[in-house]
């Protein structure tokens, strides 16, 4: 699909805030509300946008501590690699996974309310993904910086 600068403009201003009204959006590019809405709309129907979310404050809910995992298959053939991709999505504790090119296969971002929790998940599901040869983790501390969604190009 192409996209301009009105378009990139709007998807900026959408993953900034997903709650703008139509009419700032439009004041925003200066377009009329009605030529905005069918700019978003086709945005949307087009796939480009997936759907709208609301970010919330890991700190404020409390308890909940990032882990990530560099997870190392014993083998990259096909069978394997795909295996491990339709275990891991079912775990809801991983709400990031990965494939990379690196020193390991995957890396995920996992979500937990301790380090007992990461242990039992660890033991008890992660080292049972299929083809799971290795696993390193690495603790979180704060988050320095989160954005959500890719960065536009202008």
């Amino acid at each position: 699909m192409n996209i301009d600068k009105i378009d990139r403009k709007l998807l900026s201003l959408l993953q900034a805030d997903g709650r703008m009204s139509n009419t700032g959006l439009a004041a925003a590019v200066g377009l009329s509300p009605a030529a905005s809405l069918r700019r978003v709309q086709r945005l949307e129907t087009s796939g480009l946008i997936e759907g709208y979310s609301a970010r919330l404050n890991t700190r404020l809910l409390g308890g909940q501590q990032t882990v990530y995992v560099e997870i190392t298959l014993d083998r990259q053939n096909e069978v394997a690699i795909e295996a491990f991709e339709r275990a891991v999505v079912t775990l809801p504790e991983v709400q990031e996974c990965h494939a990379v090119a690196a020193d390991y296969d995957f890396l995920l971002r996992v979500d937990v309310d301790s380090g007992g929790d990461y242990e039992r998940l660890r033991r008890r599901q992660l080292a049972d993904l299929p083809h799971v040869q290795r696993m390193r983790s690495v603790f979180g501390l704060r988050s320095v910086k989160r954005q959500s969604g890719p960065r536009l190009r202008a």
